[in-house]
């Protein structure tokens, strides 16, 4: 009886000893915009709570990581914050053919610390207050609210006047860090950011109107050298919900009502 109990044990013990590469389809690796940090991370823990499979995030500036994709990057998703990025690696034939999608456009403001005296009631005129010293946006070489943020102030006459007091984040979330931390008087961030847990209530902000700079529309791709596509399908699958339609709002991203999925 002792034998045979032991024999079941180690029969049930083998069975349920699962191979590393099973365990690794549990799992993505994905190369998400910065802007995405909170609401991906949102997104991310709903994902596996309802699937039991995980999300490895990875945030950055979006032509960091078109670079590093098209270097070979192990990413298996790429969610980045200008569509364009996302269409040049889909043209390379470096993403799973029908994967792109477009899930929002983002938004930018100008913010600052909540014992900032700057009145931010004029918008992009306001940094032309002689007091400001110090100016964050994102690199716009290669992050795309930086490059919305030189639109708008150029559409507004002000990026000459201003451009020698731009600090320049790696990307937006960095540039979010510099005006949190002291490093910066003020910043042109993404309202994604503004309204997160971590600066909601450090601040205040102001829109900057979308007509004053190009969209930045977003889209991801799941990628061609992924291993774990089953997982990457189910995830983008999970992204097109309208459950998680409503979580980007709530991040303040302009996501449109679409028609349910067939």
């Amino acid at each position: 009886m002792i034998v045979r109990n032991l024999g079941l044990i180690a029969f049930l013990t083998v069975g349920f000893i699962l191979p590393p590469q099973f365990c690794a389809a549990q799992e993505i690796s994905v190369a998400a915009a910065a802007d995405l940090q909170f609401a991906m991370q949102d997104i991310a823990t709903r994902f596996q709570k309802e699937t039991g499979k995980s999300v490895k995030l990875i945030y950055g500036s979006s032509g960091n990581f078109f670079q590093q994709i098209q270097n070979g990057a192990p990413f298996d998703m790429f969610f980045s914050a200008n569509l364009d990025y996302a269409k040049k690696l889909e043209e390379a034939g470096l993403t799973q053919p029908g994967s792109y999608y477009q899930y929002a456009k983002g938004k930018i403001v100008i913010w600052v610390p909540n014992d900032s005296k700057f009145d931010l009631s004029s918008g992009l005129q306001a940094l032309l207050n002689p007091s400001i010293m110090k100016i964050a946006v994102a690199n716009p070489q290669h992050a795309p609210y930086g490059q919305a943020a030189v639109a708008a102030m150029q559409k507004e006459n002000v990026y000459d006047k201003v451009k020698d007091k731009l600090v320049l984040g790696e990307n937006i979330s960095q540039t979010a860090a510099f005006v949190v931390s002291g490093s910066a008087d003020v910043g042109i961030v993404a309202l994604s950011l503004a309204l997160s847990p971590n600066m909601k209530d450090k601040g205040r902000y102001t829109e900057v109107p979308a007509a004053e700079y190009p969209p930045i529309e977003q889209a991801c791709v799941i990628l061609s050298s992924s291993k774990n596509k089953q997982t990457a399908q189910q995830f983008l699958s999970f992204i097109k919900t309208p459950a998680i339609d409503e979580v980007l709002r709530t991040y303040g991203f302009d996501v449109p009502h679409r028609s349910p999925t067939k």
